[in-house]
């Protein structure tokens, strides 16, 4: 079931436009935002956060239009941008004391169990982290807190083939327990690997929303891979 909509989100800059941007996010499946750099994947994750307004549209969570209950409804998100930028020098269990009491869904039993299963050391503090610990630092704290949908812009980047690979197997067990996956990226084999579903934005424009077998029907020439699928139809060559 859909437990997510966006509706004809449009957001105007200067020099860039979200054209009239709408998809929907399924409980348990993993769905990929794909799109070059600049494309708009950013400006949409942060509408559909409230972190930017946009100027036209809708976001609705479980229901519930966002702008009503904006507070309720984002405890059950959570977010990341891949980075961990506060707190730096605070030792992870001291943040976890701190964001814990933002939460009255807070589960210290899920946060005993991702703690251990993301090997994450509650001594050390986010500066001592590499990369891919961070990413894990904040899905820690999201699911500590029973997030229900994780919206994750760009997890992904930066890290090396092996923490990657980690991350997108989490993700394929965390669906398993009903969480709802939205990730962007622009790294085609991470959306190979696990993604259900494929949103496909360019030019500040939604070229595709749909399950990936139906992307690759509609949109693949034989032999071809996501990914030089994915290059052609940028060059405008889009086949169906």
């Amino acid at each position: 079931m859909s437990i997510a909509e966006v509706r004809g989100l449009v957001k105007k800059y200067p020099s860039f436009t979200l054209k009239d941007v709408s998809f929907s996010i399924e409980s348990g499946r993993i769905t990929g935002f794909i799109g070059r750099n600049g494309a708009g994947k950013t400006t949409t994750i942060k509408a559909m956060l409230n972190l930017i307004h946009p100027d036209g549209g809708s976001v609705c969570y479980f229901g519930q239009p966002l702008m009503t209950d904006e507070a309720a409804i984002k405890k059950r998100l959570g977010y990341s941008t891949g980075t961990v930028s506060w707190y730096p020098r605070k030792k992870i269990r001291d943040i976890a004391s701190i964001v814990r009491r933002f939460y009255d869904t807070w589960d210290d039993a899920a946060y005993r169990k991702y703690l251990d299963l993301f090997q994450l050391d509650e001594a050390k503090t986010p500066l001592a982290l590499s990369e891919g610990m961070k990413v894990k630092f904040n899905l820690l704290l999201a699911l500590s807190h029973r997030a229900q949908v994780l919206i994750l812009d760009e997890p992904t980047s930066g890290l090396d083939p092996f923490s990657r690979n980690e991350l997108l197997d989490l993700f394929t067990e965390l669906k398993k327990e009903g969480v709802a996956v939205f990730f962007s990226t622009h790294v085609i084999s991470d959306i190979e690997k696990c993604a259900d579903d494929i949103v496909y934005i360019s030019k500040g424009e939604i070229v595709a929303a749909m399950p990936k077998a139906d992307f690759e029907a509609r949109f693949s020439l034989d032999g071809e891979t996501l990914e030089d699928t994915m290059l052609r139809l940028e060059r405008g060559e889009i086949h169906a």
